[in-house]
């Protein structure tokens, strides 16, 4: 499955999940139900994927956590939050070059309307990284 069509799944699953739950609960409520709805419809997916970081060649004793990976091809950041900023996109984007992927959605659930509340990130260095693999996210 490719990315557009994994993020269109993980879109229609959250909106369903924010359909059941509403807003207002803590985000991890909100991941676990995401988690089921994925579930329930084939997706694929890790739960607290730990990426590695590397600097100058060195592998860093501590790693990154992503709420969700989808598909081995799709970073989901799950917020439960008034706003989100510039710097939770940025965070995003960085997870994204880290990991050599190219798409990520941000679901912040604390919206009246979900769709106002999704947000997509791009990751234009992994289109031109000429199918590079990404590195093993089981480190």
């Amino acid at each position: 499955m490719r990315e557009n069509e994994i993020t269109q799944q993980i879109i229609g699953a959250s909106i369903e999940v924010h359909r059941e739950l509403g807003p207002g609960i803590i985000e991890k409520a909100y991941e676990e139900s995401l988690c089921h709805e994925l579930h329930l419809r084939g997706l694929e997916f890790r739960r607290q994927q730990a990426v590695p970081i590397f600097y100058k060649g060195v592998k860093l004793s501590v790693n990154l956590w992503l709420d969700l990976l989808v598909g081995d091809r799709v970073i989901v950041d799950l917020k439960a939050k008034e706003e989100v900023t510039a710097l939770d996109r940025m965070k995003l984007l960085t997870y994204l070059r880290l990991s050599r992927l190219c798409v990520g959605l941000i679901i912040n659930f604390h919206v009246e309307r979900l769709t106002d509340g999704v947000f997509r990130v791009v990751n234009r260095f992994a289109e031109e990284a000429n199918d590079e693999k990404p590195p093993d996210l089981q480190a």
